[in-house]
């Protein structure tokens, strides 16, 4: 679990009847300008553990993405409900990547706690996060994007308050950042495909 998301025009209300369009335009955006053609792998990092509601967004989220991802030959998912990345693993995880890969393109999906407003917010933002900052753990930043979900109150009780977070929630903001991220993958897999065409041409 991650810390505190900002205030930013990069988040969205996963309430929001037009929240996955949203969503897919702004990850889309964030692929475009910062996954370049000297990565050679997308690697979504979805960490978390099922054995708590709050913090189960991103074994959720890799459960999800997993199953409809199968036609990008170069995107591939660490953390399912089945293989949960979590704080015992991560570092290994971290490590079994960057040998399995030369040039991975990071992104690093966890859910965190914030202010109430913010509560079912969903945000990418650029750079590593550090999981398991928000219930004062100490772990690997990892992501050259992130992608996080606000899913409870932070401040407090921290354990507690990821027990006790609505499963209808976390399952709400999965459902939401996994299509996200199929439609944003699509659509920048298309704009390369274009993009290499036109180069050919010239």
């Amino acid at each position: 679990m991650n810390t505190t998301t900002l205030y930013s025009k990069n988040t969205v209300n996963i309430n929001d009847p037009t929240a996955v369009i949203s969503f897919t335009n702004i990850f889309n955006y964030y692929l475009k300008t910062f996954c370049t053609n000297r990565h050679s792998d997308i690697i979504l990092l979805c960490i978390g553990t099922d054995r708590s509601t709050g913090d189960s967004l991103g074994p959720l989220t890799g459960y999800k993405i997993k199953k409809i991802i199968k036609n990008f030959d170069n995107v591939h998912v660490f953390g399912t409900l089945d293989k949960p990345v979590h704080a015992k693993n991560l570092k290994d995880t971290i490590d079994l990547i960057y040998n399995s890969f030369p040039n991975p393109f990071i992104i690093a999906i966890d859910a965190c706690l914030g202010k109430i407003d913010r509560v079912g917010y969903i945000t990418v933002s650029e750079g590593p996060l550090k999981p398991g900052a928000g219930v004062k753990k100490t772990l690997p930043a990892i992501g050259d994007i992130n992608i996080t979900g606000t899913v409870n109150l932070g401040g407090f009780m921290e354990y507690i308050v990821l027990q006790n977070t609505r499963l209808s929630l976390v399952m709400n903001m999965a459902e939401t950042i996994a299509s996200s991220i199929y439609f944003g993958l699509l659509t920048f897999q298309r704009e390369k495909e274009k993009s290499s065409k036109k180069s050919s041409l010239i």
